[in-house]
């Protein structure tokens, strides 16, 4: 992923939700959210195998953000697909999953990884952070530190939150929030060593680009009942919708 919000413990009637957007070179080939056999229901990277966001028949997810860091690249590393990959099929707990994978997180180029069960949620970077456990609230991630203030960041947060606290029901305005394109204005840019043209173009939650662009909006969310609910919408190079995929699903249900 690169922009997501995590509600826990926010909305009267679901312990987490998760909105956030993929983006992606568009000539990288991806397969849509589907089950996997092993019981995990996640994109797929057809390139290197692995994911960036996903969920598991425990009510488990975990999803992983690039760091930016312009110039500092080890095309030698592994993919940080196989991050979420790693956290949903542990057995043990989320906390212990998360400490397993920050024991290799020098094998990869920068991540964050989030990862929870229910209210449960944990992240992790290898550009500093320790695994911390997230606490009840609205936490934002993009392409640096969690909850930095970087203007599409805060602008789903205050989406999220607002729909929280309404108590709604209707997805619509959570999609409507992931699909902003409005560009931040520049003197609210963060300075991340991008040129400021390509600042700018990445400054929007939703980004529209021929090369590389937002590739799939999600909305993932867990009731407090322990009933997950998955979508996902694609979108093509002009940013036109290409397919919407569901998956709901009572967290514990065998594989």
């Amino acid at each position: 992923m690169c922009l997501a919000v995590v509600a826990i413990g926010q909305h009267p009637r679901l312990a987490l939700v998760i909105a956030a957007n993929r983006d992606e070179l568009h000539a990288r080939p991806a397969a849509a959210a589907h089950a996997w056999p092993d019981g995990i229901f996640a994109g797929r990277d057809e390139e290197a195998g692995g994911t960036w966001l996903g969920v598991d028949r425990r009510g488990r997810f975990a999803f992983v953000t690039n760091f930016r860091e312009p110039g500092r690249h080890d095309a030698r590393a592994r993919s940080r697909g196989e991050l979420p990959l790693a956290v949903l099929r542990d057995a043990d707990d989320v906390a212990t999953a998360c400490a397993r994978v920050a024991r290799d997180g020098g094998r990869y180029n920068g991540f964050n990884l989030v990862a929870g069960e229910g209210e449960s949620v944990y992240c992790f970077s290898n550009r500093g952070e320790d695994v911390v456990p997230l606490g009840r609230g609205v936490h934002g991630i993009s392409n640096g530190a969690l909850d930095a203030r970087w203007p599409k960041v805060v602008r789903l947060e205050h989406a999220v939150a607002a729909w929280c606290a309404a108590g709604d029901d209707d997805r619509e305005p959570l999609w409507r929030a992931l699909a902003d394109r409005t560009p931040a204005d520049d003197a609210d840019l963060p300075a991340t060593g991008l040129p400021l043209d390509r600042e700018r173009l990445v400054s929007a939650p939703f980004i529209v680009d021929p090369v590389y662009g937002t590739r799939a909006s999600t909305i993932v969310t867990v009731s407090r009942d322990g009933v997950v609910t998955f979508a996902e919408r694609r979108f093509d190079t002009r940013a036109v919708a290409i397919g919407e995929v569901s998956e709901r699903f009572a967290a514990g249900t065998a594989r």
